[in-house]
């Protein structure tokens, strides 16, 4: 999936709520962490980051348009729930997210039927990099460090809990994730069946 609320993603609420983009960026900076370790509940991160001050737009307005930042990236998440029902896998998800972003897109995207539990940093007062929430997603899924294979879209947090001995995929794509895997001896051109 696309990130919840990235830079990108910013920077369209900047174009179009018509702010000022400095302003935002640095409240945004100063209480976000604060926010996706579920210390904040989205409401006060907005009052915090935009409605500090009276605005031409609504807050659920704002929301919405946040939530329709997110977006599944095409083919992703049906083929890892083929390649997880052909390997009988465990899958965790291990994310860095506010709690109503989080339950939106569980819910919208049903990431339920992908992920069998869901360490987010709004649950588990972690955030990546963080080594410990990796070693948490290891212990919940009663998985070795060394029997799992870790996919993020930042070097960073792969190169993170490759420290802990788990084996790490830097997704910068479907098709090249498929090469990687399929030189690791997974069936990824019909993983379903």
């Amino acid at each position: 999936m696309t990130n919840g609320w990235g830079r990108q993603s910013r920077d369209r609420a900047v174009a179009q709520f018509n702010l000022d983009a400095e302003e935002m960026n640095e409240r945004h900076h100063l209480t976000f962490d604060t926010y996706e370790e579920g210390k904040l509940t989205l409401h006060e991160y907005l009052d915090r980051v935009v409605f500090y001050t009276a605005r031409r737009f609504s807050r659920e307005d704002f929301v919405n348009f946040m939530y329709g930042e997110s977006t599944a990236l095409p083919g992703t998440i049906e083929f890892f729930k083929a390649l997880k029902e052909r390997y009988q896998l465990r899958v965790i998800a291990v994310s860095n997210e506010g709690r109503e972003l989080n339950d939106y897109r569980i819910k919208e995207f049903k990431l339920h039927e992908l992920f069998d539990a869901f360490i987010s940093s709004c649950f588990v007062h972690l955030r990546k990099p963080d080594k410990d929430i990796f070693q948490m997603a290891s212990d919940i899924s009663q998985t070795a460090p060394m029997h799992s294979l870790y996919i993020d879209d930042r070097s960073m947090f792969v190169e993170v809990a490759k420290t802990l001995g788990m084996h790490g995929l830097h997704y910068k794509g479907l098709e090249e994730a498929k090469l990687t895997l399929k030189g690791w001896g997974f069936d990824v051109d019909q993983p379903a069946g």
